[in-house]
């Protein structure tokens, strides 16, 4: 076996986890959007109306595109999938490039191939083509979904086609950002950074009259191949010249610059930094606190995206099988903004009590990394750094809530849609005893550090699903008071964690 091709195979082999994830998500999405349509609206007239009621909503063009062809199972795909899974496309290269290109260097193991008989331009060609094999992986689930789905196959590859066609592109953008960038944590930075004014160039292409901006995205380049509504094939030029000059720039770079150095300057010192040090719980909020943004922001963008839809789901959208299924969450009518927005927070529940969960994990790695050994050898008690993990977790879990609920506000408050901000905080406030029933159930897994306890949270976690699906929201005081005296309870065993 040639050296570049051993090299191409182990970076492909890094990558299947992620692209094996990508090509489900992919190939799912792809088939339950052409089997949904084709049995929610089976008649002309249904469609008829389904493309009246979304063809010019401008919230629905934010999240998915414009829309060209809406009565046929092809183009209504292409509309509803094609958008979204473009933006997950160019994730998914530019998360590759990034792994393959700086990641190496970071771990030390780029240095020790290049020592040996593989030079770098091989090196780097032999990354690409990892790449763009797991690009045709995606290819593949994509078209294999869609012809599943009863779509036509020279349809499904030419819209297979368009949605991996922003790949490349983007693996140019994280091939050069990797270049450029010293560390892999900020080439992921400046390439997310580059996907987000994407979208953004596309989204207001998608709702304003400037629809021109669409050229100037890649993300716009895949709507602009119009499948099933004139296909206008002449358009992956675009994409094929420009992922072309970023490689190009990228490899140059490659060939000349120094092994793990990148065109920025590397900080490796900085004055230091003293604040939140005075105790356990503000070096875990120092430490914690980019989780924490990261995590209200997402939630927030969530809400903030199904308080635009709010007023864009009417009974045209939604077919009677599927309001009736998702009324049995006990949201009440899901055609009517209220009802909508409290469909979307069984969501945020879940984001909640997930960053909960998350928190739980940190404790667990603070002692698993000993670092509590060191902590506690100092004047501090143990029952009160459990506390006060537990006091942070369930403060940011407030934060992140009523965050939530007044984002999602600000995103109804555009539409009109008649939800007060009161309302929404309610909400959000009525998230808190789920989540924090799990952050209790945690924390008695991590204080019994037992492998049984882990089970029993998540037999736990299906028995709250299921059962108090209805209840949870009339019992929220009950639950409070319970997950109060629980981690009263919890915060006294912390004092036996063995260590």
């Amino acid at each position: 076996m040639r050296p570049a091709n051993a090299v191409a195979r182990r970076a492909f082999a890094d990558s299947r986890v992620r692209t094996i994830s990508f090509a489900i998500l992919f190939a799912v999405a792809a088939l339950l959007q052409a089997t949904a349509y084709r049995s929610g609206y089976p008649t002309l007239l249904d469609r008829q109306r389904f493309a009246r009621s979304v063809g010019d909503n401008p919230a629905t063009k934010l999240l998915y595109g414009e829309p060209h062809d809406l009565l046929s199972v092809g183009g209504y795909v292409s509309w509803r999938v094609g958008g979204s899974l473009a933006i997950f496309a160019g994730l998914w290269g530019l998360l590759g490039a990034v792994r393959a290109l700086r990641a190496e260097e970071d771990a030390g193991r780029a240095e020790r191939v290049l020592v040996g008989v593989v030079g770098r331009r091989a090196v780097f060609l032999a990354q690409l083509a990892a790449i763009g094999a797991g690009a045709v992986v995606l290819w593949l689930a994509t078209f294999a979904a869609l012809v599943a789905g009863r779509i036509s196959v020279s349809g499904s590859a030419y819209l297979a086609l368009a949605i991996v066609s922003s790949i490349p592109v983007f693996a140019g953008i994280g091939a050069l950002a990797s270049q450029v960038a010293p560390t892999k944590r900020l080439a992921t930075a400046l390439s997310a950074g580059v996907l987000a004014i994407a979208f953004i160039l596309r989204a207001i292409a998608d709702t304003s009259s400037a629809g021109w901006l669409r050229w100037a995205s890649p993300l716009g380049w895949g709507e602009e191949l119009h499948p099933f509504a004139g296909p206008d094939p002449i358009v992956l030029v675009l994409p094929a010249v420009a992922s072309a000059l970023l490689l190009l720039a990228a490899g140059r770079l490659f060939l000349y610059r120094d092994v793990g150095t990148g065109l920025l300057p590397l900080r490796d010192s900085a004055a230091p930094r003293l604040a939140l040090l005075r105790s356990p719980t503000g070096l875990a909020f120092r430490i914690e606190r980019g989780v924490l943004v990261a995590w209200l922001l997402g939630v927030g963008a969530f809400g903030f995206l199904m308080g635009i839809l709010s007023d864009a789901v009417t009974p045209d959208v939604l077919s009677e099988e599927v309001r009736r299924q998702l009324e049995k969450l006990g949201s009440g009518s899901v055609v009517t903004p209220a009802g909508w927005l409290g469909f979307a927070f069984v969501f945020v529940v879940l984001a909640v009590s997930l960053f909960c969960c998350t928190q739980v994990s940190s404790a667990r790695f603070e002692e698993s990394e000993q670092r509590l050994e060191t902590l506690f050898a100092l004047p501090v008690a143990r029952h009160a750094w459990l506390a006060g993990r537990i006091l942070l977790a369930a403060v940011s879990a407030a934060v992140i809530a009523l965050g939530a609920g007044a984002i999602t506000w600000v995103g109804a408050a555009t539409r009109g849609a008649g939800v007060s901000l009161a309302e929404l905080l309610a909400a959000g406030a009525n998230v808190l005893p789920v989540a924090l029933l799990f952050l209790a159930l945690g924390m008695l897994a991590f204080g019994l550090g037992t492998a049984p306890a882990l089970l029993a949270v998540g037999i736990a976690g299906q028995a709250i699903g299921r059962r108090w699906q209805r209840a949870v929201a009339t019992a929220a005081p009950l639950v409070m008071v319970f997950n109060a005296g629980l981690l009263v309870i919890l915060a006294f065993r912390g004092v036996g964690v063995d260590l």
